[in-house]
C-alpha cells in the first residue's frame, strides 16, 4: 500500500520536474524573465494553497481510495492540457489547475500511512513514500531533456500525464482498507472549526512556511541555477542535476532512521521528531557553501547534503499530525497545514524571482539556507508536546476480523 502512495509521488514530482527541467526552453520560446517565470510558479503555488485547505477535508470525508485517486486524475488530465500553451500566460493557467490536484497528494499519503502503521513505524513510512519525490525527480532530468531534445517540450507533458493516468487505474484495483481490522463506532472526521482552535494545527502550518519553500526553490529553480550561474547546457543538466535528489531520496529514509535512533535512546517521541528535524535543518544550511564555492562539483554535492537535510526533515513532520489526531483527521489536518507551505512557497518563489534578476543566486541560497532554523524554532518553542489531543475522539475501536 505504501508503495503506491510512493508511485504517486513520483509522478507528483516528474510532472513538477518537467517544468523546471524543460524551462530554458520555454522561457526562450515564451520569452520569460526570472520575474515571468516566477509568477508561473506563484499560479501553480495559489492554486496548491487554496486547494490544500481543502482537499485534505475532501479525502477524509470521500474516503482514501475515491479522493486520493480523483486529485490523482485531475492533475494527469491538466498535465496533458499544457500542450496547448501559448505563452507565459496560458502556461501559468494550466500550471494553477495542476496545483489544484496536486494539493491532494500529501494528504492523501498521509492518510494512508495513518490508516496502515503503528506510531513507531510512522516516519520511517512517510519517508517511504516522500522518497517518491526524489525518485521523481531522478528520473526527471535524463528523462525529461531526452524527450524535449528529441521531440520537443510537449512531449514530456504527455509522457507525465499518461503515467498518472496508468497509477490511477493500479489505485482503483489494488487499494483497500487494512484487512486485518474493522473500524467499530468509527469518530467522524474532526469539524474544520475544531481543527482551527488547535495549538498543533496553527503552530504546525507556521512552522511549514519557513521549512517547505526550500525543497519548492531546488525543485524549480536548481536546472535554472545550472543554466544561468553554472553555463550547463540541457544535455548537461539532464546528466547532472538529478545528482541531488537522488540523495535527496537517501534523506527521506535517513529521516526515519534518525528519529528511530532517538527512539531507541529511550526519548519521547515528540523531542524525538523534533530533534530529527533539527539535525536536518543544520544539513540545509549547507546551501550557503554550495553558492560561493567556484567548482560546480562541489557546489552540486553542498546542494545534496541540503536537500536530503530537508527530506530528512519532511519524514518526521509527515507523521507528526498521525501523533496527535486520529486516522480518520489527519488529511483534513496536514491538508490545512500544508496551506503554511504554499503561502511561504507563493512568497518565496517571487522574492527568488527578484533576487535572481536585481543581484544574483547567492543571496537565494544564503536565504534558503537560514529560513529553516526558524521551523526548528517554531516546533520547539510553540508547539508543545506531539501526543493525542483529548479534545478529539481517539482512534475508531477495532476488533480482528
Amino acid at each position: 500500500m505504501i508503495s503506491l502512495a510512493f508511485f504517486a509521488t513520483l509522478v507528483n514530482y516528474l510532472d513538477r520536474q518537467a517544468l523546471s527541467v524543460a524551462a530554458p526552453i520555454l522561457r526562450i520560446q515564451f520569452h520569460m524573465s526570472s520575474i515571468g517565470y516566477s509568477r508561473v510558479l506563484f499560479a501553480f503555488m495559489l492554486a496548491y494553497t487554496i486547494m490544500n485547505g481543502a482537499s485534505g477535508l475532501l479525502i477524509d470525508r470521500l474516503g482514501t481510495k475515491l479522493g486520493y485517486g480523483l486529485f490523482v486524475a485531475w492533475w494527469s488530465l491538466c498535465d496533458l492540457l499544457q500542450v496547448f500553451a501559448r505563452g507565459a500566460g496560458s502556461l501559468g493557467v494550466f500550471r494553477f489547475l495542476i496545483g489544484m490536484g496536486e494539493a491532494g497528494n500529501w494528504p492523501g499519503a498521509v492518510k494512508v500511512v495513518a490508516e496502515w502503521f503503528p506510531p513507531e513505524e510512522r516516519s520511517l513510512a512517510s519517508g517511504i513514500f516522500n522518497s517518491g519525490s526524489a525518485a521523481g525527480a531522478i528520473l526527471a532530468p535524463p528523462l525529461i531533456a531526452g524527450l524535449v531534445l528529441r521531440f520537443g517540450w510537449r512531449s514530456a507533458f504527455i509522457a507525465v500525464g499518461t503515467l498518472g493516468f496508468v497509477w490511477v487505474i493500479a489505485w482503483a484495483a489494488i487499494y483497500r482498507s487494512p484487512a486485518q481490522k474493522i473500524d467499530v463506532l468509527a469518530p467522524p472526521a474532526p469539524p474544520l472549526r475544531a481543527l482551527l482552535r488547535s495549538r498543533f494545527v496553527w503552530t504546525f502550518t507556521v512552522s511549514k512556511v519557513f521549512i517547505d519553500p526550500v525543497w519548492y526553490f531546488y525543485t524549480f529553480w536548481f536546472p535554472q541555477y545550472l543554466f544561468q550561474a553554472r553555463h550547463f547546457g540541457l544535455a548537461s543538466i539532464g546528466r547532472y542535476a538529478w545528482i541531488p535528489f537522488f540523495v535527496a531520496g537517501l534523506g527521506s529514509l535517513g529521516g526515519g532512521f534518525i528519529a528511530k535512533g532517538f527512539l531507541l535512546a529511550r526519548m519521547p517521541v515528540s523531542a524525538a521528531r523534533k530533534a530529527a528535524v533539527t539535525v536536518a535543518a543544520a544539513m540545509m544550511a549547507m546551501a550557503i557553501p554550495a553558492v560561493l564555492v567556484q567548482s560546480s562539483a562541489l557546489s552540486i554535492a553542498f546542494v545534496s547534503v541540503a536537500m536530503a537535510g530537508y527530506t530528512a526533515a519532511l519524514a518526521n513532520m509527515l507523521a507528526m499530525p498521525a501523533d496527535v489526531f486520529p486516522a480518520v483527521g489527519v488529511a483534513s489536518v496536514y491538508g490545512l497545514a500544508s496551506m503554511g507551505s504554499g503561502f511561504g512557497g507563493m512568497v518565496f518563489a517571487l522574492v527568488t524571482g527578484w533576487l535572481v534578476d536585481r543581484y544574483s543566486y547567492v543571496p537565494v541560497f544564503w536565504l534558503f539556507g537560514l529560513i529553516p532554523l526558524i521551523c526548528v524554532s517554531i516546533l520547539w518553542a510553540l508547539m508543545g508536546r506531539l501526543e493525542p489531543d483529548s479534545n478529539f475522539l481517539k482512534e475508531p475501536i477495532t476488533s480482528p476480523v
